[in-house]
């Protein structure tokens, strides 16, 4: 019977340092992602509320009881691009793939942005497209 272990607990221990050190890494990761997400959606959101404010006073015309307008494609991608070109951000390769109005009520504004992880090397280097599309609409009370 064999009495000595020693050395038997090193190997556990370098084994859960590991372990321990990719869930830090995994976590660290999807953070991050979760984070560009959120500030790409905002840049969206404000694109597209820029956008939805884009009518022009001449355009405003009485429809029954209610003030109507109506939000031409031009005017919306103008003035999503505007926004976009105004704003300070830090996302990697920016692109506005669509801004318009369906209805010519709302705006539309979809962008794509691509994400790197924090820790990546030359060897396995980790991007992620991400895109996301937000909805504003300007309303007359």
């Amino acid at each position: 019977m064999r009495t000595d272990e020693s050395g038997s607990t090193l190997l556990l221990t370098i084994f859960y340092g590991v372990l321990a050190l990719a869930l830090v890494l995994v976590v660290t990761s999807a953070t991050s992602l979760y984070l560009e997400r959120k500030r790409l959606f905002t840049l969206a959101d404000g694109a597209a509320l820029a956008a939805a404010e884009s009518w022009r006073l001449e355009d405003v015309r009485l429809d029954g009881d209610a003030l109507a307008f109506g939000l031409d494609e031009a005017s919306v991608a103008d003035a999503a691009a505007g926004y976009l070109a105004d704003s300070a951000h830090s996302l990697h390769e920016l692109e506005l793939v669509h801004a318009g109005s369906g209805d010519g009520r709302s705006a539309s504004v979809t962008l794509r942005a691509v994400w790197h992880a924090p820790i990546s090397t030359d060897l396995v280097p980790v991007t992620v497209p991400i895109e996301v599309t937000a909805d504003a609409r300007s309303v007359f009370h």
